[in-house]
């Protein structure tokens, strides 16, 4: 079974299981996500199948769009609201005040991981050194909030809902957390969806509770849905051969071979997606970054 599958991971489950799961509904054992979720987190998770699990690795780099559900006055561990609480502090708080802070995190900002995060720190994932009590230096790193809309202001329990949409490598977490130092009373993340990712919105995901051994395969699309934004070059059946058997196209015999360094192509013969390449100016050639399909 080869293909793509759009996923609305439910609550309560990492994204390391919902894929377990459909590995065994499909009885495929070559199965990857792109781009983990929480455990707490719901939302869109691309999925895929077969050889088409090469393409994991390039959609990491895309943006996303999320709704947040954030509770001020409470700080945890982990900067939601699974962790161990660490401060809780009245909140006087009015919606005018909220809606400026929102607009000081719109744009690039400096932003710290969470602590409980997969990012390594010496070869060892954060949060396996938060879970034997070890605490770190953390690096910031550079992200982009392109919008916060506020979607319902402070209710009677202090919490809020948002929409956001940001760059890759932003974690809302932080962001929940930033906000509320910002405003001087703390916050944590109550609930997070992800809504859109590597160009799928949630409404085209199926639910797990959805799926089973007879129906898994009508949920799955072709990979090709997930690289559509690449630009296409359209191969010969003897350049196809040769693609397909690890050999790479000398841009003197395709059309319109006017890449840039590193560019990443697809490669067609006819309707077929055969793989996807790379432009190696340097030698003038395509070369090869997976292969997808044969003829």
């Amino acid at each position: 079974m080869q293909g793509l599958l759009l996923l609305n991971k439910p609550q309560g489950l990492t994204s390391f299981s919902a894929v377990a799961r459909l590995r065994y509904l499909a009885k495929e054992k070559r199965v990857g996500h792109t781009g983990t979720l929480d455990p707490m987190a719901t939302g869109v998770l691309p999925v895929f199948f077969g050889r088409a699990t090469a393409l994991s690795g390039l959609l990491l780099d895309q943006d996303k769009r999320y709704v947040a559900q954030i509770k001020l006055g409470l700080t945890t561990d982990t900067d939601d609201i699974t962790g161990k609480i660490l401060t809780e502090k009245a909140v006087n708080i009015t919606n005018t005040q909220l809606e400026s802070a929102l607009k000081y995190f719109t744009g690039k900002i400096s932003q710290i991981p969470p602590m409980y995060s997969a990012i390594k720190k010496d070869g060892v994932r954060l949060y396996e050194l938060a879970r034997k009590g070890k605490s770190v230096e953390i690096t910031p790193r550079e992200v982009e909030i392109y919008e916060i809309r506020l979607l319902s202001g402070l209710d009677e329990n202090y919490s809020f809902k948002i929409e956001v949409s940001v760059s890759k490598g932003t974690y809302i977490r932080s962001l929940a957390r930033d906000i509320g130092e910002y405003l001087g009373c703390g916050a944590t993340l109550k609930g997070l969806e992800r809504s859109y990712a590597a160009g799928f919105d949630i409404e085209n995901c199926v639910k797990l509770e959805d799926l089973n051994e007879d129906n898994i395969s009508e949920y799955i699309i072709s990979e090709e849905n997930a690289v559509v934004g690449l630009d296409n070059i359209n191969v010969t059946e003897k350049q196809a051969v040769r693609f397909c058997n690890g050999g790479q196209l000398g841009f003197d015999r395709l059309k319109n071979a006017d890449f840039s360094q590193g560019q990443l192509l697809r490669v067609k013969h006819n309707d077929l997606l055969l793989g996807i390449g790379y432009a190696d100016c340097q030698n003038q050639q395509v070369a090869i970054k997976c292969i997808l399909n044969y003829l």
